[in-house]
């Protein structure tokens, strides 16, 4: 994808601060030994063949932005070994924790890029990811910080340039709000349909779901989640 032909971002990142509390010595490691084995390399052309990033032939391709503290990037690349994955996380000390848990589990099918999300989908070939995955994204609540939610049209719109046709674009959210927003975007895009049938597709979590951190302290907080899955079309 040219310059010319890149979509705009918002001239606020979506996501907020970039380090937490200083990493210990064994984690500073890790993200200077282990990280640069497994970070996408965007200065360079992605191949024709995303599977190519691979010491495997994936049978499936999935993306989660903003992976946090890694749980389910993990669970599911450890569930799903045929599955190639791409988490991107550019909060440090989430990114530390989760290669150490590579490292630890000798996990092969993880590929990880540290900054801005939107660059890996502009990166990505057409039509070459099977699912994309939002997980309790940053709801930015004040209506001010509306433009950083990373639900948009322009979004969208990276969304279905890189999902194949059918392919997922799975969002959770403990923040009504958040939902409703992303309900309204998703319909009032062409490429995407909402796939729930009734409450109960919208309440459940999805299949092998192993939850986060992030929603049992939701849940302990009396806050309830909406799983959503979109097609598309």
């Amino acid at each position: 994808m040219t310059e010319q032909q890149r979509p705009s971002r918002a001239t606020e990142a979506f996501f907020g601060r970039r380090k937490g509390k200083p990493l210990r010595e064994r984690q500073a490691r890790q993200l200077n030994d282990v990280l640069p084995t497994l970070a996408l390399d965007l200065s360079q052309p992605a191949p024709e063949r995303i599977e190519g990033l691979f010491a495997f032939t994936p049978a499936r391709l999935r993306l989660e932005i903003g992976f946090g503290g890694g749980e389910h990037l993990m669970h599911r690349a450890l569930e799903q070994p045929d599955t190639g994955f791409i988490g991107v996380e550019p909060f440090v000390n989430s990114m530390a924790k989760l290669v150490g848990r590579i490292e630890e589990t000798g996990a092969r099918n993880i590929r990880l890029y540290d900054d801005d999300a939107t660059e890996v989908l502009d990166w990505l070939p057409a039509a070459s990811i099977d699912q994309v995955d939002l997980l309790y994204p940053d709801p930015w609540p004040k209506r001010k910080h509306w433009k950083r939610r990373f639900v948009s049209a322009v979004n969208l719109d990276r969304f279905a340039r890189v999902l194949k046709s059918g392919g997922h674009f799975c969002f959770t959210s403990d923040i009504d709000t958040y939902v409703n927003w992303t309900l309204l975007h998703c319909g009032a895009h062409p490429e995407f349909e909402w796939t729930a049938n009734n409450a109960r597709d919208w309440l459940t979590p999805f299949a092998g779901w192993p939850g986060t951190r992030y929603e049992a302290k939701a849940r302990r907080e009396g806050r309830s989640s909406a799983y959503l899955t979109f097609r598309r079309v």
